[in-house]
């Protein structure tokens, strides 16, 4: 689909792109890729430009130019989510779903209220779901529960505004970018690849009871849950300290929320700047944490309270911390952080 808005910058060269995004909506798209090459030759690093390429070979079919240039603009802006769902666009058109699966779970890290993002890992999910159910048929053709979870996903993706070749569903709008951001196309190219269903045999009319679960096994999954819980948060905050660790800052900045409370309460841009020059600074970097301790104030809020070892070059440090997490759909991210 045609984008349906854009949002641009001002300043020189607004009036050529606004050109190129017009030929691109009217589909002449040598025309607008031309426009943007001019735009993108005075300001070669533009997200917005980039971006608006990106669509064009999409629309061309050019994907791997697009890969291209969506994965380059998570490299130098990972904070926008954009680049990361058209990147998981481009790899559900090639059935690399794990692929897509793991870009969108960067744009909803990097956005949590990114509602295109999580609509197509919904997608994303039904599909590699479809496939393991379509496998589990194929060693065993007469498990009646499985046609009928298969059937269902067939029938849930009936509706959509997409058919099994491809179609592009309708651009979907969000909020404006946040001025600290570069302004970029309010939707995407597309949506997610269509998760039609493979085809499964006919669903019989006789349909396996579901095992009868006792108060035994709801006592025992009652008392497992908040372990469950628990290690959700702890694997969060071990993900983060190895992101460190690993000096890759930006799988780091990607467990910060999006409302995360900066210190002395500067600009997250600024924060995000001192961070990165901080971590790339040193050659090696090691964060080890022990005594991990999880409190729930609700089932989206959690206070995560450790100890800390730091070794940096020849700097050492080492003492309390204590995150504030909160829970954004599946994931935990860290909304304050406390040395003790």
């Amino acid at each position: 689909m045609l984008i349906g808005a854009l949002l641009l910058s001002a300043g020189a060269g607004a009036d050529e792109l606004q050109d190129a995004t017009q030929l691109f909506k009217q589909g002449q798209q040598t025309q607008a890729l031309n426009k943007v090459n001019n735009y993108l030759a005075n300001k070669p690093k533009d997200a917005q430009g980039r971006f608006l390429k990106g669509l064009i070979f999409t629309e061309q079919n050019k994907t791997a130019e697009a890969i291209k240039i969506f994965s380059d603009l998570t490299q130098d802006y990972p904070e926008l989510p954009e680049p990361y769902n058209n990147l998981a666009v481009l790899y559900a058109s090639q059935g690399q779903y794990d692929k897509a699966k793991s870009a969108l779970e960067m744009a909803i890290r990097t956005h949590p209220s990114y509602a295109t993002a999580h609509e197509n890992l919904g997608d994303i999910y039904a599909k590699m779901a479809s496939q393991a159910y379509d496998r589990a048929l194929q060693l065993d053709s007469s498990n009646t529960t499985t046609q009928t979870k298969l059937a269902m996903i067939q029938d849930l993706f009936s509706d959509k505004p997409y058919n099994k070749t491809g179609a592009q569903r309708s651009p979907a709008t969000r909020p404006a970018v946040e001025a600290a951001r570069p302004a970029l196309p309010m939707t995407t190219a597309k949506a997610a690849a269509p998760m039609a269903a493979p085809a499964a045999p006919p669903v019989t009319t006789t349909v396996k009871a579901p095992a009868v679960t006792t108060a035994k096994a709801v006592a025992k999954a009652e008392a497992e849950a908040p372990s469950a819980a628990d290690q959700a948060v702890q694997d969060t905050v071990e993900g983060w300290a190895a992101a460190w660790s690993s000096k890759n800052v930006k799988k780091y900045l990607s467990y910060y929320a999006a409302d995360f409370k900066t210190p002395d309460g500067e600009s997250r841009a600024s924060w995000a700047a001192t961070r990165k020059d901080r971590i790339s600074r040193p050659k090696h970097i090691e964060v080890k944490l022990s005594r991990l301790a999880v409190d729930f104030t609700d089932s989206t809020h959690a206070t995560v309270r450790f100890h800390q070892n730091y070794l940096a070059n020849n700097f050492k440090a080492a003492g309390g911390k204590t995150l504030l997490m909160v829970k954004s759909g599946s994931s935990w991210f860290i909304q304050e952080e406390r040395a003790n």
